[in-house]
C-alpha cells in the first residue's frame, strides 16, 4: 500500500479521533477493561489474561472465567505458583486448551522476571503463548504503545472503510498496512479496544449497522454498497472426520472412571474419560474387563481442524482398572465439553 500524502494522513488522524470520541461514549463495560478517559493504564496481567482467553471464545463464554481466574490467583505470580491440574480444571469448557498450558507456562516466565510484563511488542513475543496479535494487543492496551492491533473484527472494519476486496488470507498484509495507517500516537490503548468493538456491536459479519456507525462518512464499501460482502474470504476446504472412541465406567458407589490425558497434543492435561486413539479408524481401547454397551449414536464435537465422531460405550463394573481413577460424577463438570457430551449420554443410557 503507497504511503499516504499529507491530505490523507489529516483525514485518516480525523477519523481516528471521530472513533476515540465515539469510544468514550459507547465502550463496552468489561471486566478486564479500564474505562475511557479513566486516569492510569489497565494491568497488564488482565490484559494478558483476557487476551489469552479470548482468542477463538467469545466475551459473554469469557467473562465468568475470567472473573473466577482473577477471584483464584489475583496476580501472575499467584498464577505462576498454580498447580497444573488445577488450571486445567479451571479453564475446562473454555476450549483449545493449549492456551491454558500456555497460559501457566508464560505466568512462570513472567514470575521469574519478578512478576512485571515487557512492554516492548518484540519482548512480549518471546513469552509463551503470546503471538503478534497478543504481543501487540498488550503493548496498547496495557502500557500506551502506538502498536497495531489486527484480530478478526478489526480486519472486517478495515476492509469495509478501505473497500479491500482481496480475499481473506491474502488480504491480511494490505489490511494490517492499512490499519497501521489509522493507529494513532495519543491513546492507542483505547483506539484499539474502540477498533474491537466498532467490529463487535456495529460493524458486524451480518447486517451491519451503518446507520449508527461513527465511519459511516468515510466508508468506501458503504459509498459502494459493497460491505454485506467483505471481508471476502477464500472458501474453506471442508472439515475431516475423525473417529474414537469414549469409555464411561460406572461403579457402585456412583463414580466415573475418569483420566488425565498426556501433557502434550489435544485436551492435553485435561481430566477426561478414557478414550481410545483419534482417527480414521481407531481401535478400541477400553481400561477395563467389563461387560460394555454401546450407544447407538455417536457424540459429535467440532474442533478447529477436525470433525470428531466418538463412539460412547458404558458399563457397571467394580474391576479395577488398568488405567485412571473412579471420581464422584460431580466432579466430572470439570471435564472439557466434548467429554461432558460423551458423559451426559453414557448416565443417559445407564439411567443414572
Amino acid at each position: 500500500m503507497p504511503s499516504p500524502n499529507p491530505i490523507t494522513e489529516t483525514l485518516l488522524k480525523r477519523d481516528s479521533a471521530v472513533l476515540l470520541a465515539w469510544y468514550d461514549r459507547a465502550a463496552r463495560p468489561l471486566p478486564w477493561r479500564r474505562p475511557p478517559g479513566q486516569a492510569g493504564r489497565a494491568n497488564p496481567y488482565h490484559v494478558w489474561l483476557s487476551e489469552i482467553m479470548l482468542q477463538q471464545t467469545t466475551v459473554a463464554a469469557v467473562k465468568p472465567y475470567f472473573t473466577a481466574f482473577l477471584a483464584r490467583w489475583p496476580s501472575v505470580v499467584a498464577l505462576a505458583a498454580a498447580e497444573d491440574a488445577d488450571v486445567m480444571a479451571a479453564w475446562a469448557g473454555l476450549g483449545y486448551y493449549a492456551r491454558a498450558r500456555n497460559l501457566l507456562a508464560c505466568a512462570r516466565a513472567v514470575g521469574a522476571m519478578g512478576g512485571i510484563f515487557p512492554q516492548a511488542e518484540a519482548d512480549l513475543r518471546k513469552l509463551p503463548g503470546i503471538g503478534p496479535y497478543t504481543a501487540a494487543a498488550i503493548a496498547a492496551i496495557a502500557f500506551d504503545i502506538p502498536a497495531t492491533v489486527v484480530d478478526g473484527n478489526v480486519e472486517r472494519v478495515v476492509a469495509r472503510r478501505f473497500a479491500v476486496q482481496t480475499p481473506l488470507p491474502a488480504a491480511k498484509p494490505d489490511l494490517f498496512a492499512h490499519a497501521a495507517s489509522l493507529t494513532p500516537q495519543y491513546r492507542p490503548g483505547d483506539y484499539a479496544q474502540a477498533m474491537m468493538d466498532l467490529g463487535a456491536t456495529i460493524c458486524t459479519p451480518r447486517s451491519p449497522k451503518c446507520e449508527i456507525c461513527p465511519w459511516a462518512h468515510c466508508c468506501k464499501a458503504r459509498a459502494q454498497g459493497i460491505e454485506a460482502s467483505l471481508p471476502a474470504k477464500t472458501p474453506k476446504a471442508p472439515r475431516p472426520r475423525w473417529l474414537g472412541h469414549a469409555y464411561a465406567a460406572f461403579n457402585a458407589q456412583g463414580e466415573v472412571l475418569l483420566e488425565t490425558r498426556p501433557p502434550k497434543g489435544l485436551l492435553g492435561g485435561m481430566l477426561a474419560l478414557p478414550c481410545s486413539d483419534w482417527g480414521e479408524a481407531p481401535a478400541p481401547n477400553p481400561p477395563l474387563v467389563a461387560q460394555w454397551h454401546i450407544l447407538n449414536t455417536p457424540v459429535r464435537h467440532v474442533f478447529t481442524h477436525f470433525e470428531l465422531h466418538l463412539t460412547v460405550h458404558w458399563a457397571m463394573t467394580d474391576a479395577t482398572p488398568g488405567r485412571g481413577r473412579f471420581t464422584p460424577i460431580p466432579a466430572a463438570t470439570d471435564l472439557p465439553s466434548v467429554m461432558r457430551k460423551a458423559l451426559a449420554a453414557a448416565r443417559a443410557a445407564a439411567g443414572l
